[in-house]
C-alpha cells in the first residue's frame, strides 16, 4: 500500500461523471448519488495498468481466484462457509434486484419492501410486474427499524422479501436477533430473501455485519445474496457483482432469468475486484476512519442547526436526514438552490428527508453545511 490522503481533491467535472455532470456549469456540489470522490488504492490503479498493458480484450472467464478470494473473505469476515459455486456474477447490483424479483416472485403473491428505500428496489418489482408492499421502518431506540407487527401480519399474502442490509438510506445495521427474527417468520411463511448486502464493509460502528444467509442452514436454502466491491473501493463503474445462493432450485431461477439478457462482467471490473479483495484493507481501514469521522462531523452540525435532525447513522457514507420542520415543499429543490445537490427523500419513500453522500473530502463537507445554513437562514427572512 502506497501513501493514502483521503483529503485530495479530484477533478472529476471533466471525467463523464454521472454526479458531478448532474450539475455541469452550476456551482452546486453533488451530494446526492452514491458514488464516493476518493481516488482508488493504488493497487487497484496498477492491476487495471496491468491488464491494460497485455493488450488484448477479448471475451472473459472469471478466474477461480476470484471465486476464490470471494469464498475466503466469508469465511474470515463472517465464519460463513459457502461454495464457489454458488456464486454467480452479475454487471451491478440493481441488475440483481430486478433479476431477484423476476426469479423469486410469483402471481397472487406479493413482494414486501421495507421503506424508506433505495429506488431500484421499488422499481425492481414494478419492472417484474409483481405486486409490492412497503412495510415502513420507524424509529425504535435511536435506529430506524422494521415494523414486525406489520411484517407478520403480511404473512401469506408474501413469497418474497427484499431486504437491505446495512439499510440504504437510513444505515441501520441489522443486528443478529432482528435477523433471526425475520429468518423465523421466512421460515413459518414460506419467504424467500433476496438481500442486497452492498454496504457490508462500510460499517461505521463498532458492530459486526451478519448476512442474513450465514444465520443456518435453513436461511441460507431460502436467500439470495447481493454484494459487490464497488461500493466498498469506489469502483462502481467498472461493474462487478455477484449473488451467493446457496440453493440449486434457487441458483438455477436467477440464472434461468437472467440467460441471454445480463451480460458477463467485463475483464477490466475482474481484475479491480480481485486487486481489492486481495490488496484492498488497509485503503478500506483509513477509508472507513475517514468516513466516520465525516459522519460525527454531520452528526454534528444537525444537532446544532434549527429544522434538521436525524438518527445515528451505524453505515454507508449517506446520511438520512429529516427536514419536516422547515416545512418545505420540495426540500431537495430548495438547498439545491443554495448550492447542495441532495438526494430528495420522496425518491426513497419520505418527502421530508433529503440524503446526503458524504463519501467526500472533509473541505466539501464543510462547505455544504456552510451553503446549507445559509439556506435555512434565509427561510426566516420570508
Amino acid at each position: 500500500m502506497k501513501g493514502l490522503n483521503f483529503n485530495q481533491v479530484v477533478d472529476r467535472k471533466s471525467s463523464s461523471s454521472m454526479k458531478w455532470d448532474r450539475y455541469k456549469g452550476l456551482d452546486v456540489l453533488p451530494m446526492w448519488v452514491a458514488d464516493s470522490d476518493f481516488k482508488v488504492a493504488d493497487e487497484i490503479i496498477d492491476a487495471l495498468k496491468t491488464r491494460a498493458e497485455h493488450g488484448i480484450f477479448g471475451y472473459t472467464l472469471v478466474p477461480d481466484a476470484l471465486k476464490q478470494l470471494i469464498v475466503n473473505r466469508m469465511a474470515t469476515l463472517y465464519g460463513w462457509q459457502i461454495d464457489a459455486s454458488s456464486i454467480v456474477f452479475i454487471p451491478g447490483l440493481v441488475c440483481g434486484l430486478n433479476v431477484a424479483a423476476r426469479a423469486y416472485s410469483n402471481p397472487g403473491k406479493k413482494v414486501a419492501i421495507p421503506t424508506p428505500i433505495y429506488p431500484p428496489f421499488v422499481s425492481s418489482v414494478k419492472n417484474a410486474d409483481a405486486s409490492a408492499c412497503f412495510v415502513p421502518f420507524s424509529e425504535q431506540d435511536g435506529r430506524w427499524m422494521l415494523d414486525w407487527a406489520e411484517l407478520e401480519a403480511l404473512g401469506d399474502e408474501l413469497d418474497l422479501i427484499m431486504l437491505c442490509n446495512p439499510q440504504n438510506p437510513g444505515g441501520t445495521v441489522f443486528r443478529k436477533d432482528e435477523l433471526e427474527r425475520l429468518a423465523e417468520l421466512a421460515e413459518r411463511f414460506d419467504w424467500v430473501i433476496c438481500s442486497d448486502e452492498i454496504h457490508c464493509d462500510l460499517i461505521l460502528d463498532d458492530v459486526p455485519h451478519i448476512p442474513f444467509a450465514s444465520l443456518s442452514a435453513p436461511s441460507a436454502k431460502r436467500c439470495c445474496t447481493l454484494m459487490a466491491p464497488s461500493k466498498t473501493w469506489n469502483i462502481a463503474g467498472l461493474g462487478c457483482s455477484f449473488a451467493i445462493i446457496e440453493d440449486p432450485a434457487l441458483r438455477a431461477k436467477f440464472k434461468c432469468v437472467s440467460q441471454g439478457i445480463v451480460p458477463e462482467v467485463n475483464l477490466m471490473a475482474i481484475e479491480a475486484a480481485v486487486a481489492a479483495y486481495q490488496y484492498g484493507e488497509p485503503w478500506l481501514a483509513e477509508q472507513i476512519t475517514y468516513l466516520r469521522d465525516n459522519r460525527d462531523y454531520i452528526e454534528q452540525q444537525v444537532a446544532e442547526i434549527d429544522g434538521l435532525s436525524m438518527l445515528h447513522l451505524e453505515a454507508t457514507y449517506l446520511a438520512w436526514i429529516d427536514v419536516s420542520e422547515l416545512d418545505l415543499e420540495s426540500p431537495a429543490k430548495y438547498f439545491e438552490s443554495y448550492g447542495v445537490g441532495m438526494s430528495p427523500g420522496a425518491d426513497f419513500g419520505k418527502d421530508q428527508f433529503i440524503r446526503l453522500n458524504f463519501g467526500c473530502q472533509k473541505s466539501l463537507l464543510e462547505e455544504a453545511f456552510r451553503r446549507i445554513r445559509q439556506a435555512i437562514s434565509e427561510l426566516s427572512k420570508k
